[in-house]
């Protein structure tokens, strides 16, 4: 038997010759980077010490466990980590940088600046690009996601931005707009009364960072469910993923993921859909959908994309849950 050996963006690819027949099984490769998707409004620390049991809604402690100071724990070199402010799905990118270098001054960041990128041909600027390569850790902020995708797909920007997350240790790190673009297939409009008509949430392609989900943001305040809902009715194999504000996940080998902030985490699964009549209906009638299934996470809760197996962190029963590839394997053995 022959074993061939081939390596791309996503996958590793093994081809077996095997009695003049070819066996071609694709393995995902191993992400090297981290992956923090916010649901935007993250606290940048507005409020000072002297006050800071006002922080957020479950008074987490700015300085000690709110989502900027995990991003910072998280990085390759902590305080010392190059970071970059990524302004480009803002409206008004020279006021919102300089928010995100105050809030890592508080927190005793070193190293971050504000990269403006406005424009497409931008994306191809040997300044720009060398500064990516540098990075450690780069932050999209909030905006509209379609800027991201129109002003940055495809180009070499793009690509490095890629290269680095598969191959480096390394952080995408994105609110707001800058997490619902992290995915391959991303919603860019709908409105939250009549997202659950056929036709009204609009879906187009992401940045690609993680497959297999779908990201929703602001997703609690604006009351985002029935986006979500019609996203995941659609393609059921992709997992919903909505982020309250203040609130995010962080995800480690592209499944691995854990909550962080100070709100919620919802979870749509549609691979358990029994009926649907998204077929049948005309654009713009109401949807309706059989047996879909949802999660709610708060913090340090946690959730396998490759087993589809939560753990609630205080949970007793939880731990007794299968919860990696092994555990299930182990528990199917035992049946």
């Amino acid at each position: 038997m022959a074993v061939l050996r081939a390596q791309f963006a996503h996958v590793k690819i093994l081809i077996f010759l095997v009695q003049c027949k070819v066996l071609v099984i694709f393995t995902p490769m191993n992400i090297q980077g981290k992956l923090i998707i916010i649901g935007g409004a993250v606290d940048k620390g507005s409020f000072t010490e002297t006050n800071i049991d006002k922080n957020a809604a479950n008074n987490l402690n700015f300085f000690e466990t709110g989502i900027l100071k995990r991003i910072l724990n998280e990085s390759k070199h902590q305080n010392d980590s190059r970071i970059e402010v990524i302004t480009t799905a803002s409206k008004i990118p020279r006021e919102i940088g300089p928010e995100y270098v105050k809030a890592f001054d508080y927190l005793g960041a070193n190293n971050v600046d504000v990269l403006h990128i406005e424009r497409r041909e931008q994306a191809t600027d040997p300044e720009i690009l060398a500064r990516l390569k540098m990075a450690d850790v780069v932050i999209f902020t909030g905006g509209d996601q379609l800027r991201l995708t129109s002003i940055l797909g495809g180009t070499e920007f793009h690509d490095i931005l890629l290269d680095k997350y598969h191959n480096e240790e390394f952080i995408y790190a994105g609110t707001s707009a800058g997490a619902a673009a992290a995915s391959n297939s991303m919603i860019y409009q709908g409105s939250s009364s009549e997202a659950l008509l056929k036709g009204e949430v609009k879906i187009t392609s992401g940045l690609g960072l993680i497959d297999g989900v779908i990201i929703d943001t602001h997703f609690v305040q604006r009351g985002r469910i029935g986006r979500l809902f019609q996203a995941v009715v659609g393609n059921p194999k992709v997992l919903g993923i909505g982020l309250g504000e203040d609130t995010g996940l962080l995800i480690k080998n592209n499944s691995e993921m854990e909550a962080i902030g100070s709100g919620l985490v919802i979870l749509v699964d549609g691979r358990e859909i029994k009926d649907t009549n998204l077929t049948q209906v005309e654009l713009g009638q109401p949807i309706s959908i059989n047996h879909l299934v949802t999660h709610v996470m708060s913090m340090n809760d946690t959730f396998d994309l490759s087993t589809f197996k939560m753990r609630i962190q205080s949970s007793q029963y939880a731990q007794e849950l299968p919860f990696t590839k092994e555990d299930v394997d182990s528990e199917k053995r035992v049946r």
